[in-house]
């Protein structure tokens, strides 16, 4: 990984995860309001943000065991 990568932040991967993720977020409130808790809008919402974290948690492991990252 280059040195300029000091944070999760830095990977372009996220940042393009984390601007979907609000852009999702964003148009599932214009969904009915019966799909906003429990329905469509809330897993898309939920899915969206899962992929940023997923991200974040795999840089982590990077750092502290390369063992565990494999």
């Amino acid at each position: 990984m280059p040195n300029y990568v000091k944070s999760v932040e830095d990977l372009d991967v996220f940042q393009r995860s984390y601007k979907l993720a609000l852009e999702l977020h964003h148009l599932t409130l214009n969904f009915p309001k019966y799909e906003q808790y429990g329905g469509v809008a809330d897993q898309l919402r939920k899915c969206s943000k899962s992929i940023s974290a997923n991200i974040a948690e795999g840089h982590t492991k990077r750092l502290l065991s390369a063992a565990e990252f494999k």
